[in-house]
């Protein structure tokens, strides 16, 4: 993984209590865990449970451990450095959670619920010292910190930073501030807001005290939609994919302030449908950025020019499924996996190591509307 970037592990829940227990067989020692986070309320059509554990297997099997429900709607969710503390937000709740992820069997007990002082709160970062988590209330369209105490619990929030600007023209998606990522950068102390709502995309700094404070805000797009972005190999670069027009948008990125060069689309040019961009990811390695298409129901893999930044040669797969809203790059960077959302399931893809295009899909599991992934080694 990029040294900067926080390990993002998305979409984990757990229940107000102690979790179920592992089966013997995946309570031995050593192992990597995979952490499956899902929509589970009516509102949102869900057909999860909460979080589903599974343990991973050197052949790249995933063999069921535990379901742990609790809080609905588990939307993005990081861990620590250290891998001992589990944070996580709530979509469409007013809430968010710290956990005490078990070192032996990976499993997660929780440690504190707060409300997040905003609606619908769907994305997290932690600061650089760990001191503090950032999260985006989408609904509300605000920032906040809250303080992260010794013990992994949370207190009350800190710090308050609402969004400004004009709504952009969408008449459903954009009648406000929706911030949609707390994207750190290398610092940690200064976070990437991208606005859907407001076609803006704002550099975000936290001070020593907790407080949040507006560094520089760019436009965007008209119409585009800003959701979330990813940085370039060196962090010189941040490509930041739209939403609502289906494109990826790169810009340079130098004393917090990002400037654009370039916008590509993330759809094939005789695709005459809908369709939504929802994920990206840049591979390690900076020679490759991926996206998903909910819609176009794929994932299209672009070649990152090592001189200038610049996107170009797109290739395009089929997900393997419907609503493919969340992908990630496994940790050993050699498969892309997605989360087909209204199929319910999650599809692997090889990397290949020429030139970066996705082939050799398999499906790796069903289960109840996954939106996210994240893995967890045991000791």
């Amino acid at each position: 993984m990029k040294p900067y970037r926080m390990i993002c592990a998305i979409l984990c829940s757990a229940a107000f209590g102690t979790a179920v227990p592992l089966p013997a067989t995946a309570q031995d020692a050593g192992g990597t865990y995979a952490y499956v986070g899902a929509r589970t309320t009516e509102r949102y059509n869900g057909a999860g449970k909460g979080i589903e554990v599974f343990r991973t297997g050197a052949d790249g099997s995933w063999t069921h451990v535990e379901t742990v429900d609790g809080p609905g709607n588990p939307s993005f969710l990081i861990r620590n450095q250290a891998g001992s503390l589990l944070f996580a937000v709530h979509g469409g709740l007013e809430e968010v959670t710290s956990f005490r992820i078990d070192p032996d069997t990976g499993s997660l007990t929780l440690l504190s619920s707060v409300d997040v002082g905003g609606v619908n709160p769907v994305h997290l970062a932690l600061n650089s010292d760990e001191s503090f988590l950032v999260v985006a209330n989408y609904t509300t369209g605000a920032v906040v910190s809250l303080p992260v105490n010794e013990d992994g619990t949370l207190g009350a929030v800190t710090g308050k930073l609402d969004l400004p600007g004009e709504p952009g023209p969408h008449r459903q998606q954009q009648p406000s501030s929706y911030p949609h990522q707390v994207l750190a950068d290398p610092s940690r102390q200064v976070f990437i807001v991208p606005d859907k709502g407001l076609d803006r995309v704002f550099v975000v700094g936290l001070d020593g005290g907790g407080q949040l404070s507006i560094l520089s805000e760019t436009a965007t797009r008209e119409g585009s939609g800003p959701r979330h972005g990813d940085f370039g190999k060196n962090a010189g670069e941040v490509y930041i994919v739209n939403e609502l027009d289906s494109t990826i948008t790169a810009y340079t990125y130098k004393d917090h302030q990002l400037t654009p060069f370039q916008i590509v689309s993330t759809l094939p040019d005789d695709f005459t449908s809908n369709s939504r961009a929802a994920a990206i990811d840049v591979a390690d390695d900076g020679r490759h950025v991926y996206a998903t298409n909910r819609g176009h129901e794929s994932i299209v893999r672009f070649v990152i020019d090592p001189e200038t930044g610049r996107l170009s040669d797109p290739n395009w797969v089929s997900s393997g499924g419907k609503r493919p809203r969340f992908m990630m790059i496994s940790p050993s960077d050699d498969e892309v996996l997605v989360a087909n959302e209204l199929s319910h399931s999650i599809f692997g893809f090889r990397i290949s190591e020429a030139d970066g295009t996705l082939t050799d899909a398999r499906m790796i599991v069903e289960t109840g509307s996954p939106v996210a992934i994240e893995f967890g080694a045991a000791k």
